[in-house]
């Protein structure tokens, strides 16, 4: 199994490259940069695997929630290779793949995954891992949202859980005043590694989909412009 994994939708660019047993990646927090970074560092990683594009199986790509211009330039980079190679693709969340390299570098068992989602709102997600899979995942307990921190209920932030990404550093007080998660400070945002962990199982049960299929997930509908004045 051969996949490159791509995820700009954050302040973070991320690219992975799985090849059998090997995995391989490149993280850099580049705000801004990502339509020039994003290539280079995937050329990087077939260069060093010795592979072109056209010997993978398949594109994982993050198709959000994060930033409306990242997700869509991953989707869009994600796209174009995918057509140029002929290879199918396969989105995964950012906030699941959080909740991921939290099991990965902490065990966690519970993960509750926030991103800034600016406008004064988090995209919140609530992870429990799946333990009777072949290979331990996170596996999303309710559906993702996008909330004022304000909001949040009890209900929503389960105990004992690990708190992980970039709302818990931006709304760290008012999300703190639930005590219901140990943040870690170590995952602020998604990596492509763990997107290949989540993708694995989907593309060997044959759910990768061809690139004109390739979608992002916004969560939250309104797009920024439309708060300017006189764009309501």
């Amino acid at each position: 199994m051969k996949l490159l994994a791509i995820d700009t939708s954050t302040e973070a660019c991320s690219v992975a490259l799985q090849v059998g047993t090997e995995r391989l990646h490149l993280d850099e927090v580049c705000p801004q940069q990502h339509s020039k970074r994003v290539l280079p560092m995937v050329q990087q990683l077939l260069t060093e695997s010795g592979l072109s594009l056209q010997q993978l199986d398949g594109i994982v790509f993050g198709r959000g929630p994060g930033s409306f211009t990242g997700v869509r330039i991953g989707v869009g980079v994600t796209q174009g290779l995918a057509f140029g190679a002929d290879l199918p693709v396969y989105g995964v969340s950012t906030l699941a793949a959080m909740a991921q390299a939290a099991y990965r570098l902490q065990g966690a068992t519970q993960v509750i995954a926030a991103i800034d989602a600016r406008m004064a709102e988090i995209y919140l997600g609530y992870f429990a891992l799946d333990e009777q899979a072949q290979q331990p995942l996170m596996q999303a307990v309710a559906a993702e949202i996008a909330i004022k921190p304000q909001d949040l209920t009890n209900s929503m932030l389960q105990g004992d859980s690990v708190a992980v990404g970039t709302g818990w550093q931006t709304y760290r007080e008012p999300l703190l005043k639930w005590q219901a998660a140990q943040i870690c400070d170590q995952i602020l945002y998604p990596s492509a590694q763990d997107m290949l962990a989540l993708a694995m199982p989907a593309f060997a049960a044959g759910q990768f989909v061809c690139a004109e299929l390739a979608e992002p997930v916004y969560v939250r509908d309104e797009v920024t412009w439309k708060k300017l004045p006189g764009r309501e």
